[in-house]
């Protein structure tokens, strides 16, 4: 063995102690959660939770049959880069504008962060009980000013739910992509700003050729965990459109939900889970292939 590696070796040895807390969290929080449920995919299980021994890929051949999947899975890549774009979007555009000096600048980013602040769950039944075609106060109000001829029924069809629901998920995104892009904005050296200036470049072209590319790092972060929350989004969809019969306006996640607690078929979302956490997965990597060369460039 070489000196080197023996090097290696010993800094390893030494660096256990303080790491050893923190493989004990990353295996009891992550790895054993993420091997039983793929353990229980191949188990055939009861609706009471019985194991009746292994299933093999069964559970994966009854997910791959189940009737609204295709629809399913369109309306999961819809909502995660629906939901993800628009949210970075307009986050580039707040962060701008809360990067600039105005007066009461710092009530302005403080209520920013209201929506992320508040219950995820309120601010949704909130908008489910504002839309309602009944007793909504919204939905009365835009009847009263002539924009709709009667009540509509928002959060009672598939699609003006999922499209409500994707702004309820637009809204509560806005405040951390927001924040990570300004940190981002806040490290751009002002001499690279004034020496667009000078060489007589204008706001947009200095935005587009010096400000865009060093906040490249931001913008793949923010859109990274946007990703992978929005992906896994339960709250809100399953707030505005749980009581909407089929699967219609389901994604992957609430039809988890729906498998375990409506149909009992543990087995057969535990399969779903895994196929989800696959997506997610290759996602997650093909994105970071994607983003590492634009961080680099």
């Amino acid at each position: 063995m070489s000196t080197r590696a023996r090097s290696r070796r010993s800094e390893l040895w030494a660096a256990a102690p303080w790491l050893s807390g923190v493989l004990v969290l990353v295996a009891g929080v992550v790895v054993f959660p993420a091997g039983y449920m793929v353990w229980t995919s191949t188990r055939a299980i009861s609706p009471f939770g019985v194991d009746r021994g292994g299933a093999g890929a069964d559970n994966f051949r009854h997910v791959a049959a189940l009737a609204g999947l295709p629809r399913v899975l369109l309306n999961t890549g819809v909502w995660v880069v629906g939901v993800v774009a628009v949210t970075v979007l307009v986050s580039l555009g707040l962060a701008q504008f809360l990067n600039k000096a105005f007066p009461g600048r710092r009530l302005v980013r403080l209520a920013v962060i209201v929506p992320w602040a508040a219950s995820v769950v309120m601010t949704a039944t909130v908008v489910y009980y504002g839309l309602d075609p009944f007793y909504g106060v919204v939905n009365r109000a835009l009847v009263d000013i002539g924009w709709l001829d009667a009540p509509f029924g928002f959060t009672k069809r598939p699609v003006p739910a999922f499209g409500v629901a994707m702004g309820v998920a637009v809204f509560v995104s806005l405040p951390f992509t927001t924040y990570t892009l300004l940190a981002g904005l806040q490290a751009v050296p002002e001499d690279l700003l004034e020496a667009a200036r000078i060489d007589g470049a204008g706001p947009v072209a200095t935005y587009r050729r010096v400000v865009l590319p060093l906040l490249r790092p931001a913008i793949a972060v923010a859109t990274l965990i946007n990703v992978i929350n929005v992906f896994n989004s339960l709250p809100i969809l399953r707030t505005m459109t749980g009581s909407i019969p089929g699967y219609d306006a389901d994604t992957t996640t609430t039809l988890i939900f729906k498998l375990i607690q409506v149909d009992r078929h543990v087995d057969t979302a535990s399969a779903l889970s895994v196929v989800n956490f696959a997506l997610v997965l290759v996602i997650t990597l093909v994105y970071v292939r994607v983003a590492r060369p634009m961080r680099e460039g």
